[in-house]
């Protein structure tokens, strides 16, 4: 078979590196990958949101299945354009990818299927949300409706912070268009859990919980960024609470997105808070996440390709979906100064005996050189029979990898060890 992966992150290695499991893979294509999967995958100068290239290329090249694993080019309709020239592809059409591409769609979703959520105001105009701040509760979260690369919420601990954030969003365009609508929403509090989904439009699988590390810098202080490192299991994520998340969140999605004429299929990615209350959804994606994909597939036995398929198929419920009962961690390795300004060209050094296990985010390769082409530039994983051998591992192998400007947090995993 020839597959095609569109995509170009650590979240895209990863996928590959599994599928390359499947014994019926002949080739896999990264559209446009990046310099680190060249030995997985073959890298193709295609934009992940040049649609119309894409298709073009997955005809001419006789593709066999497509996966689509960004927001973007999910949002723009690219499993939509692929389908109509009769490639399978794993992922949710444009109309079911709302679910991420709009919040005020989501959170609308929530209130109408009574999908616990936090509570939340809608606003796309700047003055009314700068007077409804005057008597919001604080803290509060601000939200821009649409994709803004995992980074479109503010947390405001104080009334000023709100507004200037408000301000930011909507009159200074910090996210672009993704602003012109805003959600101001509750502020809640309890330990979050991300829990990534295999989906085929009736049939729900969760995969294994796992713990994202959010800010850039230890303790969680710092700026938002998209991920600095990732633990599975997590904890906080019991059975109880699993058995709660099922009846109470995920099934009532699939129901609402089927009433609403927006069948899901592919990974719905349910973002979670645990609170006093119960389990309330933080936010959807429309795909999987990423650094957690990278502590998630590692742990997955069955076959990432056939299980793809079945939710390609609408036949999950016949598919086994089976995980390890190990333990996984992975710790991101930036460049200094990420999320905001960095350098980068700066040549990287991985040992030969690590490569199957760090997917590679933000690289290019010139002159047979692997150089830093990003703010993330890698995730270092490790699996282990419990969690503190995997964080162990995780680091150790973090500080075999060399390149200039190299930085990663030193507290990954130690709130979920905290738990145990």
């Amino acid at each position: 078979m020839k597959i095609m992966v569109v995509g170009g992150g650590g979240r895209e290695h990863a996928i590959i590196k599994k599928l390359k499991e499947n014994k019926s893979v002949e080739e896999i294509f990264a559209l446009p990958g990046n310099g680190g999967m060249a030995e997985d995958a073959t890298l193709i100068d295609i934009g992940a949101q040049d649609i119309d290239k894409i298709v073009s290329f997955a005809v001419e090249n006789k593709i066999d299945y497509a996966v689509v694993a960004p927001d973007d080019p999910l949002v723009l309709g690219a499993v939509d354009a692929l389908e109509e020239k009769g490639i399978p592809c794993f992922g949710p059409k444009k109309n079911a990818a709302v679910i991420e591409g709009s919040k005020v769609f989501s959170k609308n979703l929530m209130k109408k299927y009574g999908i616990p959520t936090a509570e939340y105001e809608v606003f796309d105009n700047i003055d009314a949300a700068l007077a409804y701040l005057e008597t919001a509760k604080i803290p509060t979260v601000i939200k821009a409706d649409g994709l803004a690369l995992g980074k479109g919420v503010i947390i405001a601990n104080t009334r000023e912070e709100a507004k200037d954030a408000v301000r930011s969003i909507m009159q200074d365009k910090m996210f672009g268009e993704s602003g012109d609508h805003i959600v101001i929403e509750e502020f809640l509090t309890g330990p979050e859990v991300s829990v990534l989904s295999f989906m085929d439009g009736e049939t729900v699988v969760p995969m294994i919980s796992s713990m994202d590390h959010k800010r850039a810098l230890d303790g969680d202080e710092g700026l938002n960024t998209g991920g600095m490192g990732t633990v599975a299991p997590n904890p906080y994520y019991t059975k109880e609470i699993a058995d709660r998340c099922m009846k109470e969140i995920f099934l009532p999605t699939v129901n609402a997105m089927n009433a609403e004429g927006r069948t899901f299929k592919g990974c719905l990615y349910f973002g979670l808070m645990i609170t006093n209350d119960g389990p309330k959804v933080i936010e959807y994606n429309c795909r999987f996440g990423d650094p957690e994909t990278q502590v998630v597939l590692p742990l997955l036995e069955s076959d990432l390709l056939t299980v793809m398929q079945a939710t390609t198929n609408g036949c999950l419920k016949d598919t086994e979906v089976k995980f390890s009962e190990k333990c996984a961690c992975c710790v991101i390795m930036a460049s200094e100064g990420y999320p905001l300004s960095y350098e980068k060209g700066f040549e990287i050094t991985v040992p030969d005996e690590l490569k199957d296990s760090v997917y590679i985010a933000g690289a290019k390769l010139s002159d047979g050189k692997l150089l830093t082409n990003g703010g993330r530039v890698l995730g270092a994983v490790a699996v282990a029979d419990s969690l503190r051998d995997a964080v162990d591992k995780a680091y150790e192998k973090a500080e075999k990898i060399l390149f200039e400007n190299a930085y990663y947090r030193h507290d990954i995993g130690k709130r979920a060890l905290e738990v145990l």
